[in-house]
């Protein structure tokens, strides 16, 4: 850039985001009061609203990374990337009609407890290992995602030592705000938190439609010329040539066979969406949840693409912008959002913006730490130590919050190394992009779960580490070849067919020899008992006989 961010930054922004942190650390001290057990600071003993449990699934799904990152995708290319919502809306119908009323069904603390009741131990602990590694690679990039705009105030650039700075004050106030409420008050803020992003939101569209000097019709006009390749960036839906070709991102067909299998794992096996869904009084009331989360959350994300649309008449067509045309340039993509609230909007509202920023990144990183310690505590631990009191399981709890939570600071810390590295990505890939890794498997082992008769404990084990070793290879030596989303179709179906291998009569075969061989050891117990005894016996004296 070429001014300084901080000048844009004045004392009422100052109070007012100071004001908006102080909302959340007195919401989070007054629900500290009701967490009683660990199923209260979990699952809020299912009596979370519906509509509350929506709003909360809406939040987590969106992120900083929507934030910044929609107005930046709609800036640099088009609309493609609402196409993927095609996937998401396959996905949560999948999920509302089969996935939550098991899991209500069974009771399960958490989603892999399901895979528990069906394979067994292994294969449940394997699949919570798999969303822990995951969830690191997801959450930790959305909180290097929320750093950027906390390093642009304070030091007025994004340089990595800053930004680094900037992790460990959000991963700071992450932690200590979790590490009181619970899931309760990680449901009730994230309500919050949506009404200040989302009204940020509307307020930079109404800002951005007042500054720019010329009519929508021709606002629309200008978009549907085209940017610097002539073709639209109004266009939604890519059906040409090149949308068979796997390099292509934001296509029909990656929408339904890539985002399907993608959005299937956030909303159906990973714990941070799920956990929500669950705080429900009824399996129909969670179902609900989940898809009036994702609708909702459809205009949501075209309000902020548009505001990317609206940046590029900004900043990129000075011919129409006249006098009104802004004086400085900005350089990255990735900072357009950023640069317009600190230059252009007035006192209050750059402050007002930024709280809506870090209610995006924040609740994020909360739900991600809540529920990667619920699934540490009732998937492990609560397994091998079994005969704890509920208040020492509550202590452990509070402990998984902050040892999650520096781990994915230590992650987000990775994730500057590692975006920096591949520049050419948008933030919205780079986040979604990660979310392979863990999601092509657990989505392959959940479907063969619900759907099929086979599976086992070793093919359960064998699909996640086949998901997540071909997404690896792909990624290191593919990734320009093969899009993410195409990255996804390939791992899930080679997950699959590894995790159709195992059957029910192997797990049989296993159990039975498993009994056999324990009651061999037991008859061969009793027979040394009997036979030390006799020998006992007649070394005893014939007085003490």
């Amino acid at each position: 850039m070429t001014d300084n961010f901080l000048p844009g930054f004045t004392t009422i922004d100052w109070l007012i985001l100071a004001g908006y942190f102080i909302l959340l650390i007195v919401s989070g001290i007054l629900l500290t009061r009701r967490q009683s057990s660990t199923d209260e600071y979990f699952r809020a003993g299912g009596n979370i609203p519906m509509w509350a449990a929506a709003i909360s699934f809406l939040a987590t799904s969106l992120s900083a990374a929507t934030f910044i990152g929609g107005p930046q995708q709609a800036y640099k290319g088009d609309l493609t990337y609402l196409s993927s919502n095609i996937g998401s809306i396959l996905a949560i119908i999948i999920v509302a009609l089969f996935f939550i009323p098991v899991f209500y069904r069974h009771k399960v603390a958490t989603v892999y407890g399901f895979l528990g009741r069906r394979y067994g131990i292994p294969a449940n602990l394997a699949a919570s290992g798999a969303f822990l590694i995951g969830r690191v690679f997801a959450s930790g990039a959305r909180l290097y995602i929320a750093a950027l705009p906390a390093s642009l105030i304070l030091f007025g650039d994004i340089a990595v030592r800053h930004q680094i700075f900037a992790i460990s004050i959000l991963t700071i106030v992450g932690i200590f705000y979790v590490l009181a409420g619970g899931i309760r008050s990680v449901i009730w803020t994230d309500v919050i938190q949506t009404v200040v992003f989302v009204g940020a939101a509307i307020t930079a569209m109404v800002l951005l439609l007042n500054r720019i000097p010329i009519g929508i019709p021709e606002i629309l006009d200008t978009l549907k010329s085209g940017g610097a390749d002539a073709s639209s960036k109004l266009t939604i839906f890519n059906f040409g040539l090149d949308g068979f070709s796997p390099k292509h991102t934001y296509t029909v067909l990656t929408a339904i066979f890539g985002f399907s299998l993608l959005s299937l794992g956030a909303y159906g096996t990973d714990q941070d969406m799920t956990q929500r869904l669950l705080t429900c009084k009824s399996a129909l009331k969670g179902s609900w949840s989940a898809v009036t989360g994702i609708l909702v959350g459809l205009p949501v994300t075209a309000l902020f693409m548009c505001i990317g649309l609206l940046l590029y008449i900004f900043y990129s067509r000075p011919e129409l912008m006249g006098i009104a045309a802004p004086g400085y340039t900005v350089i990255e993509s990735r900072q357009i959002f950023l640069s317009f609230i600190l230059h252009e909007m007035p006192a209050g509202l750059t402050g007002l913006m930024m709280a809506g920023l870090f209610a995006a990144g924040l609740s994020s990183l909360n739900s991600a730490i809540n529920a990667m310690s619920s699934s540490l505590v009732n998937d492990f631990y609560k397994r091998f130590r079994s005969d704890r009191s509920e208040k020492h399981y509550l202590k452990v709890s509070r402990l998984g919050v902050v040892v999650f939570g520096l781990i994915l600071g230590i992650f987000a810390v990775f994730s500057v190394f590692w975006q920096k590295a591949h520049p050419e990505a948008t933030l919205i890939d780079f986040a979604l992009s990660v979310m392979v890794f863990a999601y092509s498997g657990l989505s392959a082992v959940f479907l063969t779960a619900l759907f099929t008769k086979r599976g086992s404990n070793a093919s359960v084990i064998a699909a996640l580490l086949t998901g997540f070793g071909s997404v690896i290879l792909m990624h290191t030596y593919f990734s320009s070849e093969i899009a993410f989303p195409w990255q996804m179709f390939i791992a899930s179906g080679l997950a699959f067919g590894v995790c159709l291998v195992g059957s029910k009569k192997d797990e049989e075969k296993i159990a039975n020899d498993e009994r056999r061989i324990a009651k061999d050891e037991k008859m061969k117990s009793e027979e040394r008992r009997v036979k030390n005894n006799a020998v006992s016996f007649r070394r005893k004296p014939e007085s003490k006989r």
